[in-house]
């Protein structure tokens, strides 16, 4: 893929898209944005402060009464031509996320940026649906039926291990139901959420409808949290990060939709079929370098599996190719950050006390020695209760345990304060549905792991939050759900009047 743009000329400017025009930020601080295959500086720019977050916000709420106006039609008119610029526009995209975040181009070409151009094709269309219940007389003398109205200005927080596509989620359901969008990128990785806006804006999309603020959490995450003409919140993230975000939402009585901190188990049951569960586990644990709050992170297998599923995750894990992102050939890509990096390896090293490493656990040398990158890497030995085990990592690292019995492993799968996502392992369907039924997590894949689609919700249990992304589901977050009832009798007294006026002629 060759370079389609230069960053700094292209947000030379600066990496806010308010009201329908890109402009500087006005904190008066300066982020750097840093190629984690590198360690070299991309482009610096300037924050956005308090004072950039009101000029969203107040931008989305002079556009929201002509786009909650229009028809359902015309707005998924708009959405339409939203994913043809997105789609004509994939490359750049590509490249841009690859840059930011380190990313192999193969899986931002193949899955970043496909999926965020079928998101939009699959909003374009549920704009036009959106369902109710059925007018009819539920009382005797009254009509009743069921309005789904936009609520307002939305003010969302994405993080940055998926930018393109978090941008996505939280934009495309909100705008399809007819709110307008404040959006705070990650500030270490804003282009492709600032581009986004800028192919909406291309497609015929209203100035305001779709606003971006690349600032810092504490100060321009936290004020539009915060902000009075913001009514809905909706935030991807760490679990504690998340905890924070509800106590400003619930202060300001904000409608709020949290999408948390995931650690997904792996179970596989002695009837599985090794292979496909030893490559499912690779892919599972290694997708976007682990930086995945969907991905496999714990595995319990069955003890007749247990030697076999290590063995053959480890033979495999050191076929894997870290380079150079560009490189069609490269299968892993850096960490988000050295930082991250020494966070994640952090995790590695004090579990050397306690387990076995088998493979990886370490950063690699020589050409992606200035890289953030990190080794596949595979743990045994560790206790159920053990910090590798419960806490979640955010890498390309795999825990292993053994278990005895089918209600042994289902009670370990769900030992964790987390309940993102998780997958079964085996070719007995009544093990699966049993499986199934009794984990507890937003989704549960059956032999595969990771799999996403438009038109199903994406979502948790417990610490990993609640509300839908994606899917006709996500409406349910960005809708105000009206009921309307029309009296039939024309009579100026009704029968329950007597529970007021008593029994007077």
């Amino acid at each position: 893929m060759g370079e389609r743009f230069q960053v700094r000329d292209r947000f030379a400017v600066g990496a806010q898209f308010i009201g329908g025009r890109l402009r500087a930020g006005t904190s008066g601080r300066g982020q750097d944005v840093v190629n984690p295959a590198t360690g070299e500086v991309i482009h610096t720019y300037a924050l956005a402060g308090t004072a950039d977050v009101d000029d969203a916000v107040a931008a989305a709420l002079a556009a929201f009464p002509g786009w909650a106006g229009a028809t359902p039609g015309e707005r998924s008119d708009a959405l339409h031509r939203f994913a043809s610029v997105l789609a004509e526009r994939a490359d750049d995209f590509a490249y841009a996320e690859s840059l930011q975040c380190g990313k192999p181009v193969k899986l931002t070409t193949e899955f970043d940026v496909p999926g965020t151009v079928d998101n939009a094709a699959f909003f374009a269309g549920a704009a036009r649906h959106l369902e109710g219940v059925s007018a009819g007389e539920y009382s005797a003398d009254h009509t009743s039926y069921v309005r789904r109205e936009p609520i307002g200005v939305v003010g969302s927080v994405a993080p940055w291990n998926y930018p393109l596509q978090m941008a996505a989620w939280k934009i495309l359901p909100a705008v399809a139901a007819g709110n307008t969008i404040v959006l705070k990128p990650a500030e270490i990785t804003p282009f492709t959420s600032v581009m986004f806006a800028q192919a909406a804006q291309e497609a015929g999309l209203p100035d305001g409808v779709i606003n971006i603020v690349s600032g810092a959490g504490p100060d321009a995450g936290e004020h539009l949290v915060g902000h009075p003409d913001v009514v809905m919140t909706s935030f991807t993230g760490s679990t504690g990060v998340g905890r924070r975000v509800a106590e400003i939402a619930t202060a300001t009585v904000t409608r709020l939709h949290l999408e948390l901190g995931g650690k997904a188990p792996f179970l596989v049951f002695d009837d599985a079929d090794i292979e496909a569960a030893v490559q499912g586990a690779v892919a599972g644990s290694l997708i976007n370098s682990g930086q995945d709050c969907t991905a496999a992170t714990r595995a319990y297998v069955q003890r007749p599996l247990y030697e076999a599923f290590v063995s053959g995750v480890a033979e495999l894990m050191e076929t894997v190719r870290l380079g150079d992102p560009f490189d069609p050939s490269t299968d892993l890509g850096p960490l988000i950050s050295h930082a991250h990096r020494d966070r994640v390896a952090g995790f590695v090293d004090r579990a050397r006390g306690y387990a076995r490493v088998v493979t990886g656990g370490s950063a690699p040398g020589g050409d992606l020695a200035a890289g953030a990158y990190y080794r596949p890497t595979l743990v045994t030995g560790a206790a159920q209760d053990s910090e590798i085990v419960q806490s979640e990592i955010f890498g390309p690292v795999l825990a292993v345990l053994p278990f005895d019995s089918d209600d042994e492993g289902i009670r370990l799968a769900n030992d964790t304060p987390y309940g993102l996502a998780a997958s079964v392992w085996s070719r007995d369907v009544y093990r699966t549905g049993r499986a199934t039924r009794e984990i507890k997590a937003g989704c549960v894949w059956v032999n595969d792991h990771i799999p996403i689609i438009s038109e199903m919700p994406h979502g948790g249990y417990k610490a990993s939050g609640y509300g839908k992304d994606m899917s006709s589901y996500s409406f349910e977050e960005y809708t105000q759900v009206k009921h309307v009832m029309y009296d039939n009798t024309a009579e100026p007294r009704k029968d329950w009047h007597r529970t007021v006026f008593g029994d007077r002629p």
